[in-house]
Order: C-alpha cells, then sequence, then structure tokens
C-alpha cells in the first residue's frame, strides 16, 4: 500500500504544479475552471487506476527496480495456454511476495511443470534464475529445485544404543 501511496503523491504532485502553471497564466476564469476540474478528475482516475493495478500481475518486462535479481523464489504458478505464466515470487530484498506475469513460452512451461514435480518429489523449493532478463540463452534451465533438505542433526544427550552380541551356538 505504501507503493500506492508514494507514487499517488508523486502524481498528485505533477498535477498540482501543470495545473498551477494554467490557473496562474493570463487566461478567461473559464478556462481555469475546466482546468482544476480536469486535475480533480484526473486525481480521481489515477487513484482508481493505481488501485485496479494493485490486484494484477506485473509484466517481468516493466520491473524496474528489483531488475538485476540473480534468482528468486517460486511461490506459486499458474499456466494459462498462449496467454501467459503467471507467478508469485518472493524476490531476495523485498519484503513480501509478488504476482509477475511472463510471455507464454511452451518450452518454458514445460520446464516449470517438470521442476514443480522434481520439487516435489524431493520435498524442496523452486527456484527461477534470473526472473526478469529477457533471455534466449536455453542452455541453463530457467526454473530448478532446490536440493532435499538436510536431515536435522541427531541429538547427541542421548546416550548411545546398546548393542546386542548375537551368538551362534556351536553343535557340536
Amino acid at each position: 500500500m505504501t507503493e500506492l501511496t508514494f507514487c499517488f503523491f508523486a502524481v498528485a504532485v505533477l498535477t498540482g504544479l501543470i495545473t498551477s502553471v494554467s490557473v496562474w497564466s493570463p487566461r478567461r476564469l473559464g478556462v481555469k475552471v475546466i482546468a482544476l476540474g480536469a486535475a480533480a478528475i484526473f486525481l480521481a482516475t489515477i487513484y482508481a487506476a493505481y488501485a485496479q493495478l494493485l490486484s494484477r500481475p506485473k509484466p517481468v518486462g516493466l520491473e524496474w527496480w528489483l531488475a538485476k535479481a540473480a534468482d528468486a523464489g517460486v511461490l506459486g504458478s499458474s499456466i494459462r495456454e498462449n496467454e501467459g505464466i503467471y507467478l508469485w515470487l518472493q524476490l531476495d530484498g523485498a519484503a513480501e511476495p509478488r504476482a509477475y506475469i511472463l510471455p507464454w513460452s511452451r518450452d518454458l512451461a514445460e520446464q516449470l511443470q517438470a521442476t514443480l514435480r522434481e520439487a516435489e518429489e524431493r520435498q524442496s523449493d523452486v527456484r527461477m534464475r534470473l526472473p526478469f532478463e529477457p533471455s534466449l540463452d536455453d542452455r541453463e534451465p530457467k526454473f530448478y529445485a532446490m536440493p532435499q533438505p538436510a536431515l536435522p542433526p541427531k541429538d547427541q544427550t542421548h546416550p548411545p544404543a546398546q548393542v546386542y552380541e548375537r551368538h551362534a551356538e556351536i553343535d557340536a
């Protein structure tokens, strides 16, 4: 919500500056009133547009702030054939997960599904390499499963288990 507040504040300041130019210019009163009305309508429209955009996944091509991210955790996904690959990503350095949409690619969708199956078998997480880089290099997979988590360390506070030796009876 803070991003919405910051973006709206920036737009409101810019709108105020542009409107003040038209209000203080030597124009008729009608033109000044229309400029103020247009600014008010613009602010209401832009606030509604920002609020609506918050509920939609962002295309990966529009990510500028975190565009240099080396990898991201894939928390969820939804594949829609010929439409796009929707991802819920947890980026390093971001406090909350974010929704993104990748352009449709059959190869990428198959790779994601195979990686999800592999991660489920390993009981591990799925990660994504260079999530915002439009790379044509397909030598390295875009998605990968993390290695299986290590077993918890053995508790050393208990005494070692007793070992019973089995003696074979000798028949004479």
